[in-house]
Protein backbone atom coordinates (compact mmCIF):
# COMPACT_ATOMS: atom_id res chain seq x y z
CA UNK A 1 0.00 0.00 0.00
CA UNK A 2 1.27 3.50 -0.84
CA UNK A 3 2.12 6.11 1.78
CA UNK A 4 -0.90 7.82 3.28
CA UNK A 5 0.33 11.38 2.88
CA UNK A 6 1.22 13.88 0.18
CA UNK A 7 3.12 17.19 0.23
CA UNK A 8 1.20 20.26 -0.97
CA UNK A 9 2.48 23.80 -0.33
CA UNK A 10 5.20 22.31 1.93
CA UNK A 11 2.52 20.78 4.14
CA UNK A 12 1.59 17.14 4.68
CA UNK A 13 -1.96 15.96 3.97
CA UNK A 14 -3.46 12.57 4.84
CA UNK A 15 -4.68 10.60 1.80
CA UNK A 16 -5.66 7.05 0.94
CA UNK A 17 -8.09 6.79 3.85
CA UNK A 18 -10.57 3.94 4.22
CA UNK A 19 -13.95 5.75 4.30
CA UNK A 20 -17.09 4.27 5.82
CA UNK A 21 -20.54 5.81 6.53
CA UNK A 22 -21.55 6.53 10.14
CA UNK A 23 -25.09 6.42 11.50
CA UNK A 24 -26.43 9.35 13.46
CA UNK A 25 -25.93 9.10 17.22
CA UNK A 26 -22.88 6.80 17.02
CA UNK A 27 -19.73 7.66 19.04
CA UNK A 28 -17.30 8.04 16.16
CA UNK A 29 -14.11 7.10 18.04
CA UNK A 30 -15.68 3.87 19.33
CA UNK A 31 -17.05 3.07 15.87
CA UNK A 32 -13.61 3.72 14.32
CA UNK A 33 -11.99 1.39 16.90
CA UNK A 34 -14.51 -1.36 16.07
CA UNK A 35 -13.89 -0.97 12.33
CA UNK A 36 -10.12 -1.08 12.78
CA UNK A 37 -10.31 -4.29 14.82
CA UNK A 38 -12.54 -5.90 12.18
CA UNK A 39 -10.55 -4.75 9.12
CA UNK A 40 -6.90 -4.22 10.09
CA UNK A 41 -5.48 -3.54 13.57
CA UNK A 42 -2.74 -1.42 11.96
CA UNK A 43 -5.40 1.24 11.33
CA UNK A 44 -4.87 3.41 14.41
CA UNK A 45 -5.93 6.88 13.25
CA UNK A 46 -9.34 8.24 12.29
CA UNK A 47 -11.11 11.39 11.14
CA UNK A 48 -14.77 12.38 11.07
CA UNK A 49 -16.23 14.26 8.08
CA UNK A 50 -19.96 14.81 7.60
CA UNK A 51 -21.57 11.38 8.00
CA UNK A 52 -18.35 9.45 7.30
CA UNK A 53 -15.34 8.15 9.20
CA UNK A 54 -11.93 7.74 7.54
CA UNK A 55 -9.26 5.32 8.84
CA UNK A 56 -5.49 5.55 8.36
CA UNK A 57 -2.26 4.07 9.74
CA UNK A 58 0.77 5.65 11.41
CA UNK A 59 2.97 3.02 9.76
CA UNK A 60 2.09 4.50 6.36
CA UNK A 61 2.97 8.05 7.34
CA UNK A 62 -0.32 9.49 8.62
CA UNK A 63 -0.05 11.48 11.86
CA UNK A 64 -2.33 12.97 14.52
CA UNK A 65 -3.30 16.53 13.56
CA UNK A 66 -2.56 16.03 9.85
CA UNK A 67 -5.12 17.70 7.57
CA UNK A 68 -7.24 15.40 5.40
CA UNK A 69 -6.93 16.16 1.67
CA UNK A 70 -10.21 14.55 0.53
CA UNK A 71 -12.29 16.53 3.03
CA UNK A 72 -10.55 19.80 2.11
CA UNK A 73 -11.21 19.22 -1.61
CA UNK A 74 -14.85 18.34 -0.85
CA UNK A 75 -15.21 21.72 0.88
CA UNK A 76 -13.67 23.58 -2.09
CA UNK A 77 -15.97 21.71 -4.51
CA UNK A 78 -19.05 22.28 -2.35
CA UNK A 79 -21.12 23.29 -5.38
CA UNK A 80 -20.81 19.73 -6.77
CA UNK A 81 -22.59 16.84 -5.03
CA UNK A 82 -20.69 14.43 -7.31
CA UNK A 83 -17.28 14.91 -8.90
CA UNK A 84 -14.28 12.90 -10.18
CA UNK A 85 -10.85 14.53 -9.93
CA UNK A 86 -7.17 13.64 -10.48
CA UNK A 87 -4.26 15.90 -9.50
CA UNK A 88 -0.52 15.62 -10.09
CA UNK A 89 1.28 15.57 -6.70
CA UNK A 90 4.84 15.06 -5.49
CA UNK A 91 4.45 11.29 -5.11
CA UNK A 92 2.49 10.62 -8.30
CA UNK A 93 -1.18 11.22 -9.01
CA UNK A 94 -3.90 11.77 -6.41
CA UNK A 95 -7.47 10.68 -7.29
CA UNK A 96 -10.51 11.69 -5.22
CA UNK A 97 -14.14 11.07 -6.14
CA UNK A 98 -17.43 11.89 -4.41
CA UNK A 99 -20.97 10.70 -5.16
CA UNK A 100 -23.93 12.52 -3.60
CA UNK A 101 -21.72 14.04 -0.91
CA UNK A 102 -20.09 10.67 0.02
CA UNK A 103 -16.36 10.08 -0.59
CA UNK A 104 -16.17 7.18 -3.04
CA UNK A 105 -12.42 7.10 -3.79
CA UNK A 106 -9.35 8.57 -2.06
CA UNK A 107 -6.19 7.09 -3.62
CA UNK A 108 -2.60 7.93 -4.60
CA UNK A 109 -1.10 6.23 -7.67
CA UNK A 110 2.63 6.08 -8.28
CA UNK A 111 2.28 5.84 -12.06
CA UNK A 112 0.29 7.94 -14.50
CA UNK A 113 -0.88 4.77 -16.25
CA UNK A 114 -2.58 3.38 -13.14
CA UNK A 115 -4.15 6.74 -12.26
CA UNK A 116 -5.50 7.20 -15.76
CA UNK A 117 -6.93 3.68 -15.85
CA UNK A 118 -8.78 4.22 -12.56
CA UNK A 119 -10.07 7.60 -13.75
CA UNK A 120 -11.42 6.11 -16.98
CA UNK A 121 -13.03 3.25 -15.06
CA UNK A 122 -14.84 5.58 -12.64
CA UNK A 123 -15.81 8.04 -15.39
CA UNK A 124 -17.99 5.33 -16.92
CA UNK A 125 -20.36 5.72 -13.97
CA UNK A 126 -23.11 8.07 -15.20
CA UNK A 127 -24.33 11.37 -13.73
CA UNK A 128 -21.08 12.97 -12.50
CA UNK A 129 -21.49 16.66 -11.70
CA UNK A 130 -17.95 17.66 -12.73
CA UNK A 131 -14.66 16.20 -13.97
CA UNK A 132 -11.13 17.41 -13.20
CA UNK A 133 -7.95 15.93 -14.72
CA UNK A 134 -4.53 17.02 -15.99
CA UNK A 135 -4.91 18.94 -19.25
CA UNK A 136 -2.38 16.69 -21.01
CA UNK A 137 -4.77 13.75 -20.62
CA UNK A 138 -7.34 15.35 -22.94
CA UNK A 139 -10.27 13.88 -21.02
CA UNK A 140 -13.75 14.89 -22.26
CA UNK A 141 -15.56 17.45 -20.07
CA UNK A 142 -12.58 17.59 -17.67
CA UNK A 143 -11.14 20.87 -16.42
CA UNK A 144 -7.64 21.18 -14.95
CA UNK A 145 -7.23 22.50 -11.40
CA UNK A 146 -4.11 23.08 -9.31
CA UNK A 147 -4.31 21.15 -6.05
CA UNK A 148 -2.04 23.76 -4.44
CA UNK A 149 -4.72 26.40 -4.96
CA UNK A 150 -7.48 24.12 -3.68
CA UNK A 151 -5.65 23.30 -0.44
CA UNK A 152 -4.43 26.86 0.16
CA UNK A 153 -6.30 27.66 3.37
CA UNK A 154 -7.37 26.46 6.80
CA UNK A 155 -8.52 22.83 6.94
CA UNK A 156 -10.53 21.90 10.02
CA UNK A 157 -10.77 18.16 9.28
CA UNK A 158 -7.71 16.46 10.83
CA UNK A 159 -6.58 13.01 11.95
CA UNK A 160 -7.08 11.77 15.53
CA UNK A 161 -5.83 8.78 17.45
CA UNK A 162 -8.28 5.89 17.78
CA UNK A 163 -6.80 4.96 21.15
CA UNK A 164 -7.51 7.10 24.24
CA UNK A 165 -4.13 6.24 25.76
CA UNK A 166 -2.02 8.78 23.87
CA UNK A 167 -4.61 11.50 24.32
CA UNK A 168 -4.94 10.86 28.07
CA UNK A 169 -1.17 10.78 28.66
CA UNK A 170 -0.77 14.04 26.77
CA UNK A 171 -3.53 15.63 28.83
CA UNK A 172 -1.92 14.46 32.08
CA UNK A 173 1.45 15.85 31.02
CA UNK A 174 -0.10 19.20 30.16
CA UNK A 175 -1.91 19.29 33.50
CA UNK A 176 1.29 18.60 35.45
CA UNK A 177 3.18 21.32 33.57
CA UNK A 178 0.28 23.73 34.16
CA UNK A 179 0.20 23.04 37.92
CA UNK A 180 3.95 23.49 38.29
CA UNK A 181 3.82 26.73 36.34
CA UNK A 182 1.01 28.04 38.49
CA UNK A 183 2.96 27.23 41.67
CA UNK A 184 6.02 29.14 40.42
CA UNK A 185 4.17 32.18 39.08
CA UNK A 186 1.60 32.56 41.82
CA UNK A 187 3.47 31.36 44.88
CA UNK A 188 2.91 34.54 46.90
CA UNK A 189 -0.79 34.96 45.97
CA UNK A 190 -1.36 31.32 46.91
CA UNK A 191 0.31 31.87 50.29
CA UNK A 192 -1.94 34.85 50.85
CA UNK A 193 -5.00 32.79 49.96
CA UNK A 194 -4.04 30.15 52.50
CA UNK A 195 -3.57 32.75 55.26
CA UNK A 196 -6.43 33.10 57.77
CA UNK A 197 -9.16 35.40 56.50
CA UNK A 198 -11.18 37.77 58.65
CA UNK A 199 -14.64 36.45 59.47
CA UNK A 200 -17.58 37.84 57.56
CA UNK A 201 -19.03 39.54 60.60
CA UNK A 202 -15.80 41.54 60.94
CA UNK A 203 -16.24 43.06 57.43
CA UNK A 204 -18.30 46.15 56.69
CA UNK A 205 -21.79 44.89 55.60
CA UNK A 206 -22.14 47.79 53.11
CA UNK A 207 -18.94 46.72 51.34
CA UNK A 208 -20.19 43.12 51.16
CA UNK A 209 -23.49 44.22 49.60
CA UNK A 210 -21.73 46.44 47.04
CA UNK A 211 -19.35 43.61 46.14
CA UNK A 212 -22.25 41.18 45.59
CA UNK A 213 -24.05 43.73 43.41
CA UNK A 214 -20.97 44.26 41.23
CA UNK A 215 -20.44 40.51 40.96
CA UNK A 216 -24.04 39.93 39.76
CA UNK A 217 -23.72 42.67 37.10
CA UNK A 218 -20.43 41.23 35.87
CA UNK A 219 -21.95 37.74 35.62
CA UNK A 220 -24.84 39.11 33.54
CA UNK A 221 -22.39 40.81 31.16
CA UNK A 222 -20.42 37.59 30.77
CA UNK A 223 -23.61 35.61 30.12
CA UNK A 224 -24.54 37.97 27.26
CA UNK A 225 -20.99 38.13 25.88
CA UNK A 226 -20.45 34.37 25.78
CA UNK A 227 -23.97 33.26 24.95
CA UNK A 228 -23.70 30.25 22.66
CA UNK A 229 -26.03 30.04 19.70
CA UNK A 230 -28.25 26.99 19.66
CA UNK A 231 -27.40 24.57 16.87
CA UNK A 232 -29.72 24.94 13.91
CA UNK A 233 -31.56 21.87 12.59
CA UNK A 234 -30.16 20.52 9.31
CA UNK A 235 -31.71 21.54 6.02
CA UNK A 236 -34.30 19.01 4.80
CA UNK A 237 -33.15 16.60 2.11
CA UNK A 238 -34.24 17.79 -1.33
CA UNK A 239 -35.05 14.87 -3.59
CA UNK A 240 -33.61 15.25 -7.14
CA UNK A 241 -36.97 14.56 -8.79
CA UNK A 242 -38.30 17.73 -7.13
CA UNK A 243 -35.92 19.83 -9.28
CA UNK A 244 -36.40 18.45 -12.80
CA UNK A 245 -36.69 20.56 -15.98
CA UNK A 246 -39.74 19.87 -18.15
CA UNK A 247 -38.85 16.89 -20.39
CA UNK A 248 -40.14 18.46 -23.62
CA UNK A 249 -38.47 21.82 -22.91
CA UNK A 250 -35.20 20.04 -22.12
CA UNK A 251 -35.34 18.09 -25.43
CA UNK A 252 -36.07 21.26 -27.42
CA UNK A 253 -33.23 23.12 -25.66
CA UNK A 254 -30.70 20.36 -26.44
CA UNK A 255 -31.76 20.24 -30.09
CA UNK A 256 -31.38 24.01 -30.51
CA UNK A 257 -28.10 24.06 -28.54
CA UNK A 258 -26.54 21.35 -30.73
CA UNK A 259 -27.71 23.22 -33.84
CA UNK A 260 -25.99 26.32 -32.43
CA UNK A 261 -22.56 24.62 -32.21
CA UNK A 262 -22.96 22.37 -35.30
CA UNK A 263 -21.86 25.07 -37.72
CA UNK A 264 -19.18 24.61 -40.41
CA UNK A 265 -15.74 26.07 -39.82
CA UNK A 266 -13.56 26.17 -42.94
CA UNK A 267 -10.54 23.86 -42.66
CA UNK A 268 -11.90 22.01 -39.59
CA UNK A 269 -14.10 18.88 -39.34
CA UNK A 270 -16.59 18.26 -36.55
CA UNK A 271 -16.72 14.82 -34.91
CA UNK A 272 -19.60 15.15 -32.44
CA UNK A 273 -21.84 17.57 -30.55
CA UNK A 274 -23.16 16.82 -27.08
CA UNK A 275 -25.78 18.43 -24.83
CA UNK A 276 -24.91 17.79 -21.18
CA UNK A 277 -26.47 19.02 -17.96
CA UNK A 278 -24.84 22.47 -17.98
CA UNK A 279 -23.02 22.85 -21.31
CA UNK A 280 -23.32 22.00 -24.98
CA UNK A 281 -19.98 20.79 -26.35
CA UNK A 282 -18.57 20.09 -29.81
CA UNK A 283 -15.14 19.03 -31.03
CA UNK A 284 -13.29 19.99 -34.22
CA UNK A 285 -10.36 18.15 -35.85
CA UNK A 286 -8.00 20.18 -38.03
CA UNK A 287 -7.97 19.54 -41.78
CA UNK A 288 -6.12 22.46 -43.39
CA UNK A 289 -7.28 25.39 -41.25
CA UNK A 290 -5.34 27.45 -38.69
CA UNK A 291 -6.09 28.32 -35.08
CA UNK A 292 -6.27 32.05 -35.82
CA UNK A 293 -8.91 31.48 -38.51
CA UNK A 294 -10.77 29.12 -36.18
CA UNK A 295 -11.04 31.68 -33.35
CA UNK A 296 -12.18 34.38 -35.79
CA UNK A 297 -14.92 32.24 -37.35
CA UNK A 298 -16.18 30.80 -34.05
CA UNK A 299 -16.43 34.29 -32.51
CA UNK A 300 -18.82 35.26 -35.34
CA UNK A 301 -20.78 32.00 -35.58
CA UNK A 302 -21.03 31.11 -31.87
CA UNK A 303 -21.01 34.28 -29.74
CA UNK A 304 -20.60 33.56 -26.06
CA UNK A 305 -18.95 30.15 -26.58
CA UNK A 306 -15.48 29.47 -25.21
CA UNK A 307 -12.70 27.44 -26.84
CA UNK A 308 -10.36 24.86 -25.31
CA UNK A 309 -7.34 23.62 -27.29
CA UNK A 310 -7.06 19.89 -26.60
CA UNK A 311 -3.92 19.80 -28.76
CA UNK A 312 -2.66 21.53 -31.91
CA UNK A 313 -5.07 19.58 -34.12
CA UNK A 314 -8.13 19.17 -31.86
CA UNK A 315 -10.23 22.03 -30.48
CA UNK A 316 -13.25 21.81 -28.18
CA UNK A 317 -15.98 24.47 -28.06
CA UNK A 318 -18.44 24.84 -25.17
CA UNK A 319 -21.42 27.08 -24.48
CA UNK A 320 -23.38 27.29 -21.22
CA UNK A 321 -27.02 26.20 -21.43
CA UNK A 322 -29.73 28.56 -20.15
CA UNK A 323 -31.72 27.56 -17.05
CA UNK A 324 -35.13 25.94 -17.54
CA UNK A 325 -38.16 26.12 -15.28
CA UNK A 326 -38.14 23.46 -12.56
CA UNK A 327 -40.98 21.00 -11.87
CA UNK A 328 -41.49 18.14 -9.43
CA UNK A 329 -42.15 14.79 -11.10
CA UNK A 330 -41.75 11.12 -10.14
CA UNK A 331 -43.15 7.93 -11.64
CA UNK A 332 -45.56 6.11 -9.35
CA UNK A 333 -44.37 2.67 -10.45
CA UNK A 334 -41.58 0.69 -8.82
CA UNK A 335 -38.27 0.34 -10.64
CA UNK A 336 -38.95 -3.19 -11.89
CA UNK A 337 -42.26 -2.12 -13.43
CA UNK A 338 -40.57 0.90 -15.04
CA UNK A 339 -37.88 -1.31 -16.63
CA UNK A 340 -40.48 -3.75 -17.93
CA UNK A 341 -42.73 -1.03 -19.39
CA UNK A 342 -39.83 0.90 -20.99
CA UNK A 343 -38.44 -2.28 -22.54
CA UNK A 344 -41.88 -3.12 -23.93
CA UNK A 345 -42.21 0.30 -25.57
CA UNK A 346 -38.85 0.03 -27.32
CA UNK A 347 -39.56 -3.55 -28.40
CA UNK A 348 -42.75 -2.30 -30.07
CA UNK A 349 -40.77 0.19 -32.19
CA UNK A 350 -37.92 -2.32 -32.73
CA UNK A 351 -35.21 -0.21 -31.08
CA UNK A 352 -32.39 -1.59 -28.90
CA UNK A 353 -31.80 -0.14 -25.44
CA UNK A 354 -29.77 -0.69 -22.28
CA UNK A 355 -31.30 -0.32 -18.80
CA UNK A 356 -29.87 -0.31 -15.30
CA UNK A 357 -31.50 0.04 -11.87
CA UNK A 358 -29.66 2.41 -9.50
CA UNK A 359 -30.25 3.47 -5.89
CA UNK A 360 -28.66 6.76 -4.83
CA UNK A 361 -28.22 7.64 -1.16
CA UNK A 362 -28.69 11.26 -0.05
CA UNK A 363 -27.91 12.77 3.34
CA UNK A 364 -27.93 16.14 5.09
CA UNK A 365 -25.51 14.95 7.77
CA UNK A 366 -28.29 13.61 10.01
CA UNK A 367 -31.05 12.05 7.93
CA UNK A 368 -30.56 9.60 5.05
CA UNK A 369 -32.87 9.03 2.07
CA UNK A 370 -32.69 6.57 -0.84
CA UNK A 371 -33.68 7.47 -4.41
CA UNK A 372 -34.60 4.72 -6.89
CA UNK A 373 -34.07 5.39 -10.57
CA UNK A 374 -33.76 3.59 -13.90
CA UNK A 375 -31.00 4.53 -16.35
CA UNK A 376 -31.81 4.10 -20.06
CA UNK A 377 -29.24 4.24 -22.89
CA UNK A 378 -30.35 4.28 -26.55
CA UNK A 379 -28.88 4.90 -30.03
CA UNK A 380 -31.49 6.37 -32.37
CA UNK A 381 -32.13 8.32 -35.56
CA UNK A 382 -34.90 10.30 -33.82
CA UNK A 383 -34.23 13.93 -32.90
CA UNK A 384 -34.53 14.78 -29.16
CA UNK A 385 -38.15 16.05 -29.29
CA UNK A 386 -39.34 12.90 -31.10
CA UNK A 387 -37.29 10.62 -28.87
CA UNK A 388 -38.62 12.03 -25.58
CA UNK A 389 -42.22 11.54 -26.76
CA UNK A 390 -41.60 7.82 -26.17
CA UNK A 391 -41.50 8.62 -22.42
CA UNK A 392 -44.72 10.70 -22.35
CA UNK A 393 -46.50 8.16 -20.12
CA UNK A 394 -43.67 8.18 -17.55
CA UNK A 395 -43.14 10.65 -14.73
CA UNK A 396 -39.76 11.72 -13.33
CA UNK A 397 -37.96 11.62 -16.71
CA UNK A 398 -34.75 13.56 -17.30
CA UNK A 399 -32.53 13.43 -20.39
CA UNK A 400 -29.01 13.60 -18.96
CA UNK A 401 -27.21 13.58 -22.29
CA UNK A 402 -27.94 13.85 -26.01
CA UNK A 403 -24.95 13.30 -28.31
CA UNK A 404 -24.92 13.68 -32.10
CA UNK A 405 -22.30 11.53 -33.87
CA UNK A 406 -21.29 13.15 -37.15
CA UNK A 407 -19.83 10.03 -38.75
CA UNK A 408 -22.68 7.61 -38.04
CA UNK A 409 -25.39 10.31 -38.19
CA UNK A 410 -27.01 8.89 -35.06
CA UNK A 411 -28.06 10.20 -31.67
CA UNK A 412 -26.90 8.68 -28.38
CA UNK A 413 -29.28 9.33 -25.50
CA UNK A 414 -29.00 8.81 -21.75
CA UNK A 415 -32.27 9.18 -19.83
CA UNK A 416 -33.09 8.55 -16.17
CA UNK A 417 -36.54 7.84 -14.71
CA UNK A 418 -37.12 8.45 -10.99
CA UNK A 419 -39.41 5.77 -9.55
CA UNK A 420 -41.09 5.12 -6.23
Amino acid sequence: MASQYIYVNRKKYAVGLLWQPVRAGVVVRNYARTLARAIDKKLNLFTEYRSMVGLASRRLGARVGMSVAAAAIMERFAEYTSFLAVFRVNSGFYLVAARNGIILADKVFETEKDARAEYVKLSEIPDWGAFFAPGAWGMPKAAERDIGELLNGYNKTTMHSISHFGVNMFSVALFVVFVLGMLVLFREPIVQVLMPRPKLNQVNPELVAEYKKQLEEKNKQLDVQFEIEKPQPPEPIVMPYELLPDAAARADLCYRAIAFVMQPVIGWNQTYAECGEEYVTTEFVRNFGTLNDFYTIVADLMPGAFVQEVNEDVVRVQARLPQLNIVSSVDERDVDSVVRDVTTLFQEIDMDLQTQIVTDTLTNGVDVANVNLVEVGVKSKLIPMQFMKIFEDFGGTYMIRARWDVRSLTWNYEVIIYAK
